[in-house]
């Protein structure tokens, strides 16, 4: 990763969303109210998930680590193109780049993976109710998570480092508004033989080993939903996976579209729509799908906003 391989490249230029001038303006402002959601909706659900009695099962134990993801990868993007949109020049160091694309792959590796682990929860859930809070117990739910950062930290540094291994010396122009990996390599003037394949197949691992899961998992809980005698069983067992089902919809839907494109169809401006939506929407919308539907979610929001001070001791009694 020494600057020295970047013959003389010491930063690099975003092109932003739009170049257009008259549109700085108004980006900024509906990018500024999605962030702020964003940050405050996530917040939201981790202090909830935190401090609520009601919701101390392995259910919301990965919804707050999910609402921590959702709210890392939001904000390794967003306050440096709320920047951008208010300057002329739109420049980012080397190390700054660097930095960013590595916290980026962190999170949005780790939110394959958490919707994986949270498919996974939701199939012991239905199928095996009686064995669920053994199967999922407090030790497993921390090996599950503590496993899913190892892997998204180790792959995102050896993904970061093997694109930053390479000599950018034609432009540092990079058609994106954020460092990522794909408009990054296409200023490379070396061989990006290695580190494509490198990115490929971390990818296409980590998705197709995620998506087996949720796949899998939902096969079975349809299955088993299926075979319940009773109507207001399937009605509850449903209910207790759709938002799951409709996040995963909308995340791997919008990575599938991204990365299943043909070549010949395939542009950076179209990634960089996709991208707008998985880093910004996506972070935005999950709070809200999880919480819309969510009886408990509202009941604990209720009793937080009626009592506060009660929720925070209730988290210290939990906690000793």
């Amino acid at each position: 990763m020494a600057p020295g391989n970047l013959s003389q490249v010491t930063e690099f230029i975003l092109t932003g969303v739009s170049d257009v001038p008259e549109l700085q303006i108004p980006l900024f402002l509906v990018f500024l109210l999605i962030y702020g959601l964003t940050v405050l909706e996530n917040l939201g659900i981790i202090t909830l998930t935190s401090v609520d009695s009601q919701l101390q099962t392995p259910m919301y134990f990965f919804l707050r680590h999910l609402a921590v993801i959702n709210l890392g990868n939001s904000t390794v993007i967003a306050p440096k193109m709320l920047v951008n949109f208010l300057v002329s020049k739109k420049t980012t160091s080397y190390y700054e780049c660097a930095t960013q694309l590595g916290a980026f792959l962190v999170f949005i590796i780790a939110e394959v993976l958490m919707l994986a682990v949270m498919g996974y929860d939701r199939y012991v859930a239905i199928c095996n109710p009686l064995l669920y809070m053994v199967v999922v117990s407090r030790q497993t739910c921390k090996l599950l998570v503590s496993l899913t950062y190892l892997y998204s930290f180790s792959t995102a540094t050896v993904v970061s480092s093997f694109v930053f291994s390479e000599s950018y010396c034609a432009s540092n122009v990079i058609n994106h508004f954020y460092c990522d990996s794909v408009p990054l390599l296409a200023l490379s003037c070396s061989d990006i033989y290695i580190p494509e394949t490198i990115i490929f197949v971390s990818a296409a691992t980590t998705l197709f080993f995620s998506i087996t899961i949720v796949l899998v998992s939902y096969f079975n809980i349809v299955w088993s939903i299926l075979r319940m005698r009773s109507s207001e069983g399937r009605k509850k067992a449903f209910s207790t996976c759709a938002s799951h089902m409709m996040a995963v919809t909308v995340f791997y839907g919008t990575l599938l579209f991204m990365y299943l494109q043909p070549r010949t169809s395939h542009s950076l401006d179209t990634d960089k729509m996709a991208s707008v939506f998985y880093t910004l929407v996506i972070p935005m919308l999950n709070p809200m799908i999880y919480s819309l539907r969510n009886k408990d979610v509202k009941a604990a929001l209720r009793r937080f906003i009626t009592n506060p001070f009660w929720s925070l001791k209730t988290m210290k009694f939990m906690n000793l």
